[in-house]
C-alpha cells in the first residue's frame, strides 16, 4: 500500500492529526490515505459527545474501548481521522464535529465539499 501524497485540503503539507490517541488509516498520526482506504479516513475531526453518540447510534461505536484492537475508545476533545462519508452524514444530520483543515487530507474533497469543511473548521 503506497500512501497518496500528504497534502491537506488547503493545498499545503498535511499536518499531524493525533498521536494520543494514535489515529489514521496507517496509524501514523496523520490522515494519510491510499486506494486501499475504502472508508477514506481523511477528515481530522475533534470528537464531541454529540458526535460520538451519533456515531454509536448509526453503528460505529467509537467511544467503547476495544482492547483486542488496542483501541482505548474516544472521548470528547480527542482528534481522530474520521471517514469522510461519515463526517458528511453527520453534517447533514446537524451533528458534525469540528475539523482541523491543516490535518485533513485533500482526498476528503472527493466526498465532502471544501465549503462544508470550512464551515466546520476549528
Amino acid at each position: 500500500m503506497e500512501k497518496d501524497e500528504s497534502v491537506n485540503v488547503l493545498g499545503e503539507p498535511l499536518e499531524p492529526c493525533s498521536t494520543e490517541p494514535l489515529t489514521g488509516f496507517f496509524r501514523d498520526g496523520h490522515c494519510n490515505t491510499c486506494d486501499a482506504d475504502t472508508g477514506s479516513h481523511t477528515v481530522c475531526a475533534v470528537m464531541t459527545e454529540e458526535f460520538l453518540a451519533y456515531s454509536k447510534y448509526v453503528g460505529n461505536d467509537l467511544s467503547t474501548p476495544r482492547p483486542e484492537f488496542r483501541f482505548a475508545g474516544l472521548k470528547p476533545g480527542d482528534k481522530w481521522c474520521l471517514c469522510a462519508g461519515r463526517f458528511l452524514q453527520a453534517h447533514d444530520e446537524g451533528c458534525a464535529p469540528r475539523v482541523a483543515l491543516a490535518s485533513t487530507h485533500r482526498r476528503a474533497l472527493e466526498i465532502v465539499p471544501l465549503q462544508v469543511l470550512k464551515d466546520a473548521a476549528l
